[in-house]
């Protein structure tokens, strides 16, 4: 497996949309408010990749995961973890996870950070296998209830 950084050859930008729109598929019905995978298109991933670190995974060829990275103040926020459902439980989620690491120790950066939607039980606790600790609830807004739980990584 290849883990390639995105930049602007990247021509594949309506099957990474596929593969995150596919990944996030499962929780469509189980979130509110919805996912903003939803509202993304090649043209915005396009975009976001320009402003963001985006990798993808690559297994022969074949688009098997990606992320999004930001640099903060204080941490690295990882945004969009996807693994295409034919290659979830592979080591592809945790192999991007290593290089998030990386970039976050070039970066001087400490932690990493990432949101889940509070109904994702089961991402709570994979991502806290993985050594993410629960660091606060939040709210999208307009709404007066969590709507999802910020969790971070420190970096030894």
């Amino acid at each position: 497996m290849d883990i390639v950084r995105l930049d602007e050859s990247f021509g594949r930008w309506p099957e990474l949309l596929d593969l995150i729109l596919s990944s996030f598929a499962y929780m469509n019905s189980r979130i509110d408010p919805p996912s903003s995978a939803l509202s993304l298109t090649p043209a915005a991933l396009k975009a976001k990749a320009a402003v963001e670190i985006g990798y993808v995974a690559l297994e022969n060829g074949a688009l098997a995961g990606c992320m999004f990275l930001r640099p903060e103040a204080d941490c690295l926020y990882l945004g969009k973890l996807a693994v295409a459902p034919a290659w979830q439980g592979k080591g592809i989620g945790k192999r991007l996870l290593a290089v998030a690491e990386t970039v976050a120790r070039e970066r001087g950066l400490r932690s990493i950070r990432l949101d889940t939607r509070i109904e994702l039980t089961g991402n709570h606790a994979a991502f806290a296998a993985l050594g993410f600790a629960r660091t606060a609830e939040k709210s999208h807004p307009g709404y007066e209830r969590v709507t999802y739980v910020e969790m971070r990584k420190t970096l030894a």
